[in-house]
């Protein structure tokens, strides 16, 4: 460990270096934030390109006294390092080790949770307008993308700061556009003399002057605006009631570090709310990520001198590869589909899909509530839209999907990836209430295939429908199922008796059919691949339920108001009375770590689907109860 970082266990320690110091720092911070996520794998382009306003933010600011919000927090492994946990990053989004994350349990200095984009300033603005009522002098610096300013909710928050009375800054983290000419010394210097008080001190004596003279000072006013206008494009944030500052280099710490001192000082002075825009680039300071930010956004583990590297063998085809394929087949055959995500292009599998269609493709960036409501416009004039979303960012288009499609009874079909649990980035992207959600809704059908080929079976199931439809499907591979190469589904609402045993039936939501069958054969009972949790195939269920005595029913989701609670509901109706054991995830967020893991811990595997069936029902059982051989 070198000297300058190994010294570093909180930013009091980064506070008593000199100004000459932080640039050494920033590269050791550099070089030791590559070897780790090397190691460990996880967000790393965005990381490398915050490195020096990290450092700068922490150095200026009385952190954590001033509270510092990061948007998304996929860029906060540097904050993590600086505020004492260098020491822990081998464990990151490991279980039981620190999270990918902002988390207030974790550090005082994560002043607000974070995965989900555009909350930041919101969440800032309530900070610093809690510490006036409270009568703290601190203040609160939201940390936003340039991408995470595509949402709504972060022009919501601006609208309403922009008249709110609080010591705000917002720092526009632009990393999206290369550094054009005027981010130089020229630049520094007006962004430095904007945010300076010779700046702000003439400004205010010219406003005196010329305010008895009301046509003068509206001139003068006008003149200022426009002026500055030329040089910044300051217009559209000061309409909200921000004073703009920037753009400036956000690598360049001699220019970061006096205009946020300058920036303190308005702060400190009531000023307004202030509104930083730097320029930054992803991926900085290692050539292969600077060439290629989107490969090296959330990379496995690696070799930094070699990069990146085909693995030895093919990895298996993924839902998400499956669904993409569909995509495009069903596009071909179908010039009445469109395909809709919200800024998860690679995520969800549609590069492809955009490449070949470029025309029915559309990137309605971090903005989920427009994504669903545009999909309802296309729908109404006959269009076939598809929105590729993830089952946990489908949650912040809640009222979308009720009142603009269900409502409507629109033909959409909403592919609903990384549903249920995701591994390393843990309960904030976790699909755990997709079905929870979905299946009361008037009109809307859930389908959950088990395994990739009946992913592609259900996806064409759900666009023949003329009625709002939702395939869910985990994230990674499954069984390794060879999709069909047609476009033909399945039967609509139906499912499948899998395997015949007696005394007891499990009934299988989704991948989870895999592990219940393995459970089953052990102990001599029946399973049944349920394929729909809306409709549910009430034939099929009557069947299972006159002819056993006890049903288990298992699903990667939550157990409040999942599958088995719509087959509780059903049973109840149908007027059929036996036992039912409902396993699924518990009623409790569940932390990041390997998905196999996770799902062990829980219950959901082979193992402990077994091992719950056997406490519950060992007497239905023709084995042997002894929960040792299935531990």
């Amino acid at each position: 460990m070198s000297s300058l970082l190994s010294a570093i266990q909180s930013p009091a320690d980064l506070r008593r270096l000199s100004r000459a110091q932080l640039h050494p720092l920033a590269d050791e911070l550099r070089a030791f934030l590559l070897e780790s996520v090397a190691r460990t794998g996880g967000h790393l382009s965005s990381n490398l390109g915050t490195v020096e306003l990290t450092v700068a933010l922490h150095y200026v600011f009385n952190t954590p006294e001033d509270r510092l919000v990061w948007d998304v927090g996929h860029q906060t492994y540097p904050h993590k390092i600086l505020t004492g946990r260098r020491d822990r990053m081998h464990s990151l989004r490991q279980q039981g080790g620190i999270s990918g994350f902002p988390r207030r349990d974790e550090s005082e200095y994560d002043t607000f949770g974070t995965a989900h984009s555009s909350t930041s300033i919101s969440a800032a603005l309530g900070m610093a307008l809690a510490a006036k009522i409270k009568g703290e002098n601190r203040n609160a610096v939201a940390i936003i993308g340039d991408g995470a300013m595509t949402a709504g909710m972060a022009f919501e928050a601006l609208n309403n700061a922009g008249v709110a009375d609080g010591r705000l800054l917002v720092v526009l983290n632009d990393n999206d556009m290369s550094i054009s000419p005027p981010v130089g010394a020229l630049n520094r210097y007006l962004a430095q003399l904007m945010s300076g008080q010779f700046y702000t001190a003439a400004k205010n004596v010219g406003k005196q002057v010329l305010r008895n003279a009301p046509p003068l000072f509206e001139l003068a006013k006008r003149l200022e605006e426009h002026a500055k206008g030329m040089v910044v494009p300051a217009t559209l944030f000061e309409k909200f009631g921000f004073n703009y500052i920037g753009p400036i280099d956000g690598h360049d710490l001699d220019s970061l570090i006096p205009t946020l001192e300058n920036i303190r000082h308005l702060l400190d002075t009531d000023s307004g709310p202030q509104f930083l825009h730097v320029v930054t680039r992803k991926g900085q300071g290692y050539k292969l990520a600077e060439a290629d930010p989107v490969a090296y956004h959330g990379p496995g583990k690696f070799d930094p001198a070699v990069g990146l590297t085909a693995p030895a063998t093919p990895p298996r085809t993924t839902f998400t590869q499956v669904f993409g394929q569909w995509l495009c087949d069903m596009a071909a055959a179908d010039p009445r589909l469109v395909g809709i995500t919200p800024a998860m292009r690679e995520g969800s599998g549609m590069v492809e899909f955009e490449r070949r269609f470029p025309a029915r493709y559309f990137d309605v960036g971090i903005a989920e509530q427009h994504a669903v409501t545009f999909a309802a416009g296309l729908a109404c004039e006959g269009l076939k839209p598809v929105v590729a979303i993830y089952s946990t960012f489908l949650q912040r288009a809640y009222d979308q999907l009720i009142h603009d499609v269900a409502l409507q009874n629109l033909p959409v079909v909403f592919a609903l990836d990384r549903a249920g649990l995701v591994g390393a980035d843990g309960a904030t992207h976790a699909g755990a209430y997709d079905i929870a959600f979905l299946r009361c809704i008037p009109n809307m059908a859930v389908a959950c295939p088990a395994d990739e080929a009946e992913c592609r079976q259900l996806l064409s199931t759900a666009f023949e429908q003329e009625h709002p439809v939702a395939v869910r499907y985990p994230r990674g591979a499954g069984v390794g199922a060879v999709p069909p190469s047609g476009l033909k589904g399945l039967a609509y609402g139906r499912g499948e008796w899998t395997r015949q045993g007696r005394g007891v039936a499990i009934l299988a939501f989704g991948t989870l059919l895999h592990p219940a069958l393995a459970a089953a054969k052990s102990m001599g009972v029946s399973v049944a691949n349920m394929r729909w949790v809306k409709p549910l195939d009430l034939e099929l269920l009557r069947e299972l339920a006159r002819s056993h005595q006890a049903l288990v029913t298992v699903e990667e989701g939550c157990i409040q108001g999942g599958a088995g609670s719509a087959v509780l509901e059903a049973l109840q109706q149908e007027g059929l009375v036996l036992p039912v054991l409902q396993l699924g995830l518990p009623d409790e967020f569940i932390e990041h770590g390997d998905p196999a893991r996770l799902l062990a811990m829980v219950g959901l595997d082979a193992a402990g689907i077994e091992r719950s069936v056997r406490e519950r029902f060992a007497s239905l059982l023709d084995t042997p109860t002894d929960l040792k051989a299935v531990a």
